[in-house]
Order: C-alpha cells, then sequence, then structure tokens
C-alpha cells in the first residue's frame, strides 16, 4: 500500500487535487492519503503562531471531510509549519520511509506565493517524487 504527503492549503478542497488524487487511487486502488496543511500567515506582520496554526488545522479537517466525501481515502490531516518547506521536512523525519511521494498542490503562477518561493522543485530534495497539482483558487 502506497502513502501519499499531499500537501496544500487554499488548495486543499480544489477539484484539480482532487482530480489528481482520484487519478491516483485509479492506478493504484490501495494508495492512501496524509494531508499536511502548512499555516499561513495573515498580511502583515504582526500575526499569533498559535491562531494561524489552529486555522490550519480547521482547514486540514475541512479539507479531509471534503476529500473523503469524493471517496478520497485521507487517513490523516494535519497543520504544518508556516514554511511549506520545513513542513514537508519535519513530517518526513518523524515517519522516515513512510511516503512513496509528495504531492504538492499550488495556486497558478502569479497568485502563487509557493511557487515564487520554488517550493515545488525544492521539494525534491526529499528524495522522492514530487507530483505538483495547480489548482484554480
Amino acid at each position: 500500500m502506497a502513502q501519499y504527503l499531499v500537501v496544500a492549503h487554499r488548495t486543499a478542497r480544489s477539484p484539480e487535487l482532487a482530480a489528481k488524487l482520484k487519478e491516483i487511487l485509479a492506478k493504484d486502488p490501495e494508495a492512501r492519503f496524509v494531508l499536511l496543511v502548512p499555516a499561513l500567515t495573515p498580511p502583515g506582520w504582526v500575526y499569533e503562531e498559535n491562531e494561524v496554526r489552529k486555522k490550519a488545522e480547521e482547514e486540514a479537517q475541512a479539507a479531509k471531510e471534503a476529500l473523503k466525501a469524493q471517496g478520497i481515502p485521507i487517513a490523516e490531516a494535519k497543520a504544518g509549519d508556516i514554511s511549506p518547506l520545513l513542513a514537508i521536512e519535519e513530517e518526513l523525519l518523524a515517519h522516515p520511509g513512510a511516503y512513496q511521494a509528495i504531492v504538492l498542490a499550488t495556486l497558478p503562477p502569479g497568485l502563487s506565493r509557493w511557487l515564487r518561493l520554488d517550493v515545488h522543485t525544492q521539494a525534491e530534495r526529499f528524495g522522492l517524487p514530487v507530483i505538483h497539482v495547480i489548482a484554480h483558487p
């Protein structure tokens, strides 16, 4: 049974991400997914870390339920660090060898902060295939 780390925030409930996960399931009906939602900082410089973490946890649970309602087996949904790369790294270190690939969902170029930060190519440093999904808001 293959397990995939799905990393998304504003795109976690997008039809594009759901379609990609269904595509993976069609090829591997035993596939399981863990949803990791990195926290988002609000505009400006000041924010409360616990508050942004709580919002990420709420989004993770809402996205889990939305994806499960579409028949996508989300084994777990959790919040992560505000840095998507650090969130991925922490998850992979906590569960060595658990994942076969990373599914990374971003907004389109021009809207996506993660694309500006080159998260989709930098995530390759973890040694897993990165499946990049571009989703619309």
